[in-house]
């Protein structure tokens, strides 16, 4: 029986009054499981080493995606053209940091089962993430792109280290802070060079 088949199998049996084929029904065809989730935060410097290790290219589409202190650095020096809201409020937030800006995603959600190692973990957009959210990528029609080249590729990293040189950087701010930090790591650590 395919999905469809077993919920109006269940239905029928409600509608007889046997509740229990019901449950059964349910049970052996069509079991939900209960995952424990894992609770592990990612810091902005193993985000990062993710989307280099990608390429910063969303691996869902294939598309270019940016360094997020690049997007921030729009943000800045445009002011209400490209504004940001650190909540991501749609109204008030330039949609290209839905559709640019890199996150990471369990290619088989923790919900559904996946573990939290590198070999499920891919980088998507915002937007992307947001679309696939606790579905399979069968369920949704989604594939696996092939990794970028940083070589062809950095998410404009490259640019974002020349300008800011000699400029007074708003480290003020947290956010932009931590990317800020995380790349000088990857730096130091030689992960990007």
């Amino acid at each position: 029986m395919n999905h469809t088949e077993i919920l109006l199998k269940a239905l029928e049996d409600l509608s007889q009054n046997k509740k229990e084929n019901a449950v059964q029904c349910i049970l052996n065809n069509y079991r939900h499981n209960f995952i424990q989730k894992d609770s592990r935060k990612m810091s902005d410097f193993e985000k990062l080493k993710i989307f280099i290790n990608d390429g910063f290219i969303d691996r869902y589409t294939g598309k270019k995606l940016f360094f997020p202190n690049v997007l921030r650095i729009l943000s800045m020096e445009l002011g209400d053209v490209f504004p940001y809201q650190k909540n991501w409020k749609m109204s008030d937030c330039h949609i290209a940091y839905w559709e640019f800006l890199p996150t990471y995603d369990h290619i088989v959600p923790i919900a559904r089962g996946g573990k939290d190692e590198p070999s499920n973990i891919v980088t998507t957009s915002q937007m992307m993430n947001s679309s696939k959210s606790g579905f399979l990528l069968e369920e949704i029609g989604f594939k696996i792109q092939p990794a970028g080249d940083m070589a062809d590729w950095d998410g404009m990293i490259h640019w974002y280290l020349n300008y800011i040189k000699g400029k007074n950087i708003p480290l003020s701010d947290t956010s932009f802070k931590s990317w800020h930090r995380a790349l000088e790591k990857c730096v130091e650590e030689g992960i990007i060079s």
